[in-house]
């Protein structure tokens, strides 16, 4: 059971248009903070874009992230699940990154999710562009490798851009399953689709046993069946759960800087979180919220929502799988 100081404040006490803006109104609680020990999950910002290889922006994602989740209230609809009454939350702040140097800001980032692992703290994060996964993992899965659970239209298994730039949004699992912090058996990537340049980060995949799931089996096969065997993959080790938001169609979120038709609807975004309860989370993200391509905020509340999906399946409550 939650203390009373990790609750978030109620749009009853306080309206959701005042106030400092924490991710879903719940206490800052800084990594130098006397109650950082008795945060159980805490919630980062991280506020980088410097992978972007096309349209920037998602460095502003995680202040318009934090916005929109004043939205968020106690308790989960479908489940009844009060995940800030389970476990103790926190806004653990964000992660200040290098915005001229990639390398620094990565160093910055896994240094800054080693505070957080030592602290015994699972973390949810906001990015930023998709390359923040690699620094994060580095960090959470230093020991051994861990098993992914992703959701994206793209792969980002790519081995460079620009005849050899290897850190890009586009590399960062490449780089992940290289470096040993992705057990490519254990790893499944869901929603895939779009042009290509070439069938090169899907060749990698299958040769390395990477279950790569595409749009078309998804919808012919649809979310309960396609997760069922996501779950089945990753067994109950140690998994990482990485969404991109453009895994959803761009009618629906249309604020990310690599839109691909043909997604997933709002509903079904949050479904195939629901199905993930009861896997071994060790961390998860949610990426590429561009907020200069939908300032209407529309693209952040879902991605909030998202994030909220996945606090509740993280203190092992919300949609129990079928």
């Amino acid at each position: 059971m939650s203390d009373s100081f990790f609750q978030p404040v109620s749009g009853f006490d306080l309206p959701r248009f005042a106030g400092v803006s924490t991710f879903m109104r719940l206490p800052h609680v800084p990594l130098d903070h006397d109650r950082l020990k008795d945060v159980d999950i805490g919630l980062i910002g991280v506020p980088w874009d410097s992978g972007t290889t096309n349209r920037p922006g998602p460095r502003h994602g995680p202040r318009q992230l934090r916005d929109a989740s004043t939205m968020i209230r106690a308790q989960h609809q479908a489940s009844g699940i009060r995940p800030f009454e389970a476990v103790n939350c926190a806004d653990l702040g964000d992660v200040g990154p290098n915005p001229a140097d990639i390398i620094d800001s990565m160093t910055r980032i896994t240094t800054f999710y080693d505070q957080v692992k030592q602290a015994g703290i699972t973390p949810l994060t906001a990015g930023g562009d998709h390359l923040t996964s690699l620094p994060v993992l580095r960090s959470l899965a230093k020991d051994a490798p861990v098993g992914m659970v992703h959701f994206d239209s793209h792969t980002d298994l790519f081995h460079s851009y620009f005849g050899g730039t290897m850190y890009t949004h586009g590399t960062p699992f490449r780089r992940a399953v290289e470096e040993g912090l992705l057990d490519p058996k254990r790893v499944v990537q869901i929603g895939i689709r779009g042009t290509m340049y070439d069938s090169e980060d899907r060749d990698f995949a299958r040769a390395e046993g990477i279950r790569l799931i595409e749009i078309e089996e998804f919808h012919a096969r649809g979310v309960a069946d396609v997760m069922a065997e996501a779950r089945e993959i990753v067994g109950d080790g140690a998994t990482y759960i990485s969404y991109d938001i453009d895994f959803v169609d761009p009618t629906f979120a249309p604020g990310t800087g690599t839109p691909e038709v043909g997604g997933p609807n709002s509903y079904q975004a949050l479904q195939v979180v629901r199905e993930l309860a009861g896997l071994n989370i060790i961390g998860a993200d949610m990426v590429e919220v561009s907020p200069p391509f939908d300032p209407s905020g529309g693209t952040a509340f879902l991605g909030v929502s998202i994030m909220f999906e996945l606090l509740c399946v993280m203190v092992g409550g919300a949609g129990q799988a079928a």
